[in-house]
């Protein structure tokens, strides 16, 4: 069997839907809600503008 350092088979390994291969956030997957709580738990003002700029983009889609 694989543990944790043995080698897993292509067909059992799952990404996570969430998150980039890098590790960073998907955002197009959360609604403006949920970008509003993660805009308040960054500490990273460069994460901050990009989620800003996302919830933008969504108001904007929401008034067409």
């Amino acid at each position: 069997m694989a543990g944790p350092t043995g080698r897993v088979h292509p067909g059992k390994r799952k990404a996570n839907p969430m998150l980039t291969r890098n590790g960073k956030t998907r955002l197009g997957t959360l609604n403006i809600k949920q970008l509003t709580e993660l805009i308040e738990k960054t500490q990273q003002k460069k994460i901050k503008a990009k989620i800003s700029r996302e919830i933008a983009r969504r108001q904007a889609l929401l008034v067409v």
